[in-house]
C-alpha cells in the first residue's frame, strides 16, 4: 500500500445543508480538491471535496454525498489521507512530514537517541515525536533549532537535544 499522507480534518458542520468546516494541512488549502478522491487512514471511507471557500484560517466544503447537517455532525474530526504518489514533488530542502516516520534520530554528536514516531501539530506548532529503544518517547519542538538537519537520503534527522534532556542518564544504575 502506498504511504499516506494526511492532508486535512473535517470540522463542525457549517448551515443546514451538509457543508462542513476542513482544516486542511497542504500549503495551499484548495488544492484538496485537485488530489482526487481522498480517503480515511484505514482506507475504508472515500470523499470528494466537490466545492470549497476559504474562510478564517479553515475551508467551508461540500463532500459528495453528504447532504445534511446529520451526516456533516458524523464526520467531525476524520482525518482525509491521500497517497502520497499523488501529492506534488517537494524541493531539495523540503520534504512531507510523512518522510519522516520512521527515520533515526541521532544528535548532533552522532548518538543514536531513537526513531521518528510521529509529526504532532496541537495549535502552537509542530511538535517531533522520538521513540528511543527503551523508555518513554519525547516530545521536542520542531524547529530549526531542535533538529538542525533533515537527511532523507541518510535516513536521519539530527536532534540538538535540550541540556536537561541530553544530561540525563537514562539507566542511573
Amino acid at each position: 500500500m502506498a504511504a499516506l499522507v494526511c492532508v486535512a480534518r473535517i470540522g463542525a458542520p457549517h448551515g443546514v445543508r451538509g457543508a462542513v468546516k476542513l482544516w486542511t494541512f497542504t500549503e495551499d488549502p484548495l488544492a484538496v480538491q485537485r488530489y482526487g478522491p481522498l480517503t480515511t487512514k484505514d482506507g475504508t471511507r472515500r470523499f470528494e471535496v466537490a466545492t470549497a471557500r476559504e474562510a478564517k484560517g479553515h475551508l467551508v466544503a461540500t463532500l459528495k454525498g453528504v447532504a445534511s447537517r446529520e451526516d456533516a455532525e458524523r464526520l467531525n474530526g476524520v482525518e482525509l489521507y491521500v497517497a502520497r504518489t499523488r501529492l506534488p514533488a517537494t524541493d531539495a530542502d523540503e520534504y512531507y512530514h510523512a518522510d519522516l516516520i520512521g527515520l533515526a534520530a541521532v544528535t548532533t554528536a552522532d548518538q543514536p537517541i531513537g526513531r521518528v514516531a510521529a509529526i504532532h501539530n496541537f495549535g502552537a506548532g509542530d511538535i517531533i515525536e522520538i521513540a528511543p529503544p527503551h523508555g518513554a518517547t519525547m516530545l521536542l519542538p520542531f524547529t530549526n533549532a531542535v533538529v538542525p538537519t533533515v537527511d532523507l537520503a541518510g535516513g536521519r534527522v539530527v536532534i540538538e537535544l535540550p541540556a536537561e534532556i541530553e544530561g540525563d542518564d537514562p539507566d542511573p544504575t
